[in-house]
């Protein structure tokens, strides 16, 4: 299915992504279409992320690890993580046309950030898809 976004729903999307992420210590979120095109992105600060590239890097990571889901007999992985030393990403499955990415430091942990992806990930849905 394709979506075409309005203005109020990208208004809603980013309000979401800033109250339930960023106002909680997520340095940047954003989301993404699969073809790696920027959809609403908010940052704590000034960026500092080259948040073009990154975006094409991750859908296409994203699809290179959905190829090797289906070799071992799973449909896809929903979601990813790479840790770093200082910032950490992760990446879910928002619906078969969009992804959010968080970047976050060390002081967030994973799972108090899985727990806030998944309320805004069903959010976003429910502003994204059709009633």
């Amino acid at each position: 299915m394709t979506y075409t976004l309005g203005k109020n729903q990208l208004d809603s999307i980013e309000n979401v992504l800033k109250k339930d992420l960023i106002d909680l210590g997520v340095q940047c979120v954003f989301l993404i279409d699969m073809a790696g095109n920027i959809i609403a992105d908010l940052h704590q600060a000034e960026i500092i992320h080259d948040i073009y590239s990154l975006a094409a890097l991750a859908a296409g990571n994203f699809g290179a690890v959905n190829a090797m889901a289906k070799i071992i007999g799973e449909n896809e992985f929903s979601l990813l993580f790479h840790k770093g030393k200082n910032e950490n990403i992760h990446f879910s499955k928002v619906s078969q046309d969009f992804l959010l990415i968080t970047i976050f430091g060390n002081h967030i942990s994973l799972g108090f950030l899985r727990l806030k992806v998944n309320e805004v990930i069903e959010k976003v849905k429910n502003t994204i898809e059709p009633s």
